[in-house]
């Protein structure tokens, strides 16, 4: 499929597509007019990469990870990096929760202020 499908089909544009390809994280090969063309297994594959970045994870470290998606294997150093991912997306989310509470209350204050006006 050339790139304006798998853009189509995963949402992500064209450009970011490019990037992927430049950073060795997404296969492409080139028709004799140079056009893209992608398997169809890329829309899974790009699935995967915007899992990987909304979790944060740096390219660098998808780079890393994508060879075990793609043979179905893993390394104990491939487990210890999820897992250091993991760890630092739950102490974002409890820092996230924590200033959602705080701004809770500000708006109970400030509703109440706004009721004894």
């Amino acid at each position: 499929m050339r790139i304006g499908e798998l853009a189509r089909l995963t949402g992500v544009s064209p450009r970011s597509l490019r990037w992927y390809g430049e950073q060795s994280l997404l296969r492409e090969t080139r028709t004799s007019g140079g056009h893209r063309e992608y398997d169809d297994d890329a829309v899974e594959r790009v699935r995967i990469i915007q899992v990987l970045f909304a979790a944060g994870v740096p390219a660098r470290h998808v780079a890393g990870i994508l060879p075990c998606v793609d043979t179905g294997t893993t390394t104990p150093a491939m487990v210890a990096r999820l897992e250091e991912e993991r760890t630092r997306l739950r102490a974002q989310a409890a820092e996230l929760a924590a200033t959602l509470e705080r701004l809770d209350e500000v708006v109970v204050e400030t509703r109440l202020r706004l009721l004894a006006a």
